[in-house]
């Protein structure tokens, strides 16, 4: 038996997945033992696998790649303790594109300062992607940078926000 998913990645993110002389692709190929057809006009990935937990940590791959994250991050994903989440900044905008692009230039932070911060209290990963916020970290950890930056878009102060999240790691550590 077959199975099949389908995900469709930014254009932009089709050669980051490829990768030079196609290594990526061929890597995921064979690590996962799936096939990858990818569709580099409309950036539709199409993978196929006899087995459907390699096919869904495929899908899970391809889809952190597509959020931003370079590939040797988004193979961490292959690990069971990490996980991929994603925020869709535009929940938190009212659809007005000043807020979505002010809600980003929080997470973000001066220089990079705040998802800087963000990811070295939380052991994570973030990528900040057209109008997500994406996630790589172990299972525990996760959560707590999400809710940290949930905390930013709603206009919480950023030095409260890292305290905050201090407080979380004393709690679960």
């Amino acid at each position: 038996m077959e199975f099949i998913q389908e995900i469709k990645i930014p254009k932009e993110r089709v050669a980051i997945l490829i990768g030079k002389k196609g290594f990526i692709k061929k890597s995921l190929q064979s690590n996962l033992n799936v096939k990858l057809l990818i569709n580099s006009l409309t950036g539709l990935v199409t993978i196929s696998g006899e087995e459907n937990l390699k096919v869904y940590e495929a899908k899970n791959v391809i889809q952190a790649i597509a959020r931003g994250f370079n590939p040797d991050i988004a193979v961490t994903l292959l690990d069971e303790d990490n996980i991929f989440e994603s925020i869709d900044i535009s929940e938190y905008s009212n659809n007005s594109r000043n807020k979505l692009l002010r809600l980003k230039s929080r997470a973000i932070g001066r220089e990079g300062k705040a998802r800087e911060i963000i990811e070295k209290l939380t052991d994570t990963n973030i990528r900040i992607y057209g109008k997500t916020i994406s996630i790589i970290g172990n299972v525990s950890n996760v959560p707590i940078a999400r809710k940290g930056i949930e905390h930013l878009l709603r206009g919480s102060k950023h030095a409260n926000v890292y305290y905050w999240i201090e407080q979380q790691e004393k709690l679960y550590k």
